[in-house]
């Protein structure tokens, strides 16, 4: 682990790659007229990095996911049901979910870029990174599309760390305000990803109370940590320095990935959070300190977030933290405990000891 946070030299005289941002023009093209999840999400925040020269942070295409990666979440009559659909003209999966002709192309690319993220991190190629594509992920179950989302993103991109680099643990934070049913599914009865989700309840999909751990092998590596509507900074920024960053220590894993929805600010149409685009830059910073203590590199998938000013503020808010040539400071005023990050410390206390402390 280094001692010498971002300064740009690492303990061995070696220079610290620079933060990598995944894109792909691949992404406009899945456009359902009148849908939230639209294309100007991603128009949006491309011109606002242009217009800072991308806050020195790398670019690069993302790739189409490899069939093998795909694989190893979802069976292949989902991955056939889903081109076929489209390679079809497109049409409608649920109420929510509905898919183009080039669907199928933005789907592959939002996966790839994911995975291409990993390798970055993992390979020692960037030092942080965002997986900035659509359609999100984190609401497709592994033989189900819904939600706005087809394939797994974050889940995948999890995987190939395991197969793909034996990271051995991967941390999963999904802080979008929708309880992310996907990737819990995926891994409920896996000790080798903890999932972690903070989100507003009751809200789609239904899923996600406080109860439920995990199952089997798994029982106690999924963290639900529900919110009730009106949930703003404070109750966000407690869950994860209180709960998720004493969880990451016990844990220990090689990286840390981010189901990155904005959709919990206070202007998303969807839900009916107060989350600020400080909260979100805060929420980074209390994962970058662990991950910096830990050596595990930390990657943002994108997921929700659907008031386009409070996506772009809440991302440019965030960059520059994440990617800090030094590991953020603490803040000036001591962040109290929650009374809902105390009462999830207490729950969960029976699977990690760590947190009765």
């Amino acid at each position: 682990m280094s001692t010498t946070g971002r300064s740009g030299i690492g303990d061995y005289g070696t220079r610290v790659p620079p933060p990598l941002w995944l894109r792909h023009d691949a992404s406009l093209g899945h456009d359902i007229p009148g849908h939230l999840e639209r294309p100007d999400r991603i128009r949006a925040l491309e011109a606002a990095l242009g217009e800072r020269e991308w806050l020195g942070w790398r670019r690069a295409e993302a790739p189409e996911a490899a069939r093998e990666a795909l694989l190893a979440v979802h069976p292949e009559p989902h991955l056939d049901h889903v081109a076929g659909l489209c390679a079809a003209g497109g049409g409608m999966i649920d109420m929510d979910t509905e898919c183009v002709p080039d669907t199928w192309s933005a789907a592959l690319r939002a996966a790839g870029g994911a995975v291409a993220l990993v390798d970055a991190l993992l390979g020692g190629q960037a030092a942080c990174g965002f997986s900035a594509l659509r359609p999100p992920g984190h609401h497709a179950e592994a033989a189900r599309a819904m939600g706005f989302c087809f394939l797994a993103n974050a889940a995948i991109a999890a995987e190939h760390a395991l197969r793909g680099h034996g990271a051995g643990r991967v941390l999963i934070l999904d802080w979008d305000v929708h309880h992310g049913n996907g990737t819990s599914e995926i891994f409920r009865f896996s000790r080798d990803v903890l999932f972690c989700s903070v989100h507003q309840s009751p809200l789609y999909p239904g899923t996600g109370p406080a109860s439920d751990v995990g199952s089997g092998a798994g029982e106690g590596y999924t963290v639900n940590l529900p919110v009730p509507p009106g949930s703003g900074d404070d109750a966000f920024r407690s869950l994860v320095e209180h709960v998720v960053v004493p969880l990451a220590r016990a844990f220990e894993p090689r990286l840390i990935l981010v189901s990155a929805g904005f959709d919990a600010h206070g202007a998303d149409p969807l839900a009916s959070c107060r989350m600020t685009e400080a909260g979100y830059a805060a929420l980074t910073a209390s994962l970058r300190r662990v991950g910096d203590e830990l050596g595990a590199p930390v990657g943002l998938v994108l997921e929700g977030g659907y008031d386009i000013g409070a996506l772009v503020g809440s991302v440019l808010e965030l960059m520059p933290v994440l990617a800090a040539p030094a590991t953020p400071g603490e803040g000036a005023v001591a962040l109290d405990v929650h009374p809902l990050a105390a009462q999830a410390r207490e729950r969960l206390a029976r699977f990690w000891p760590v947190l009765s402390r």
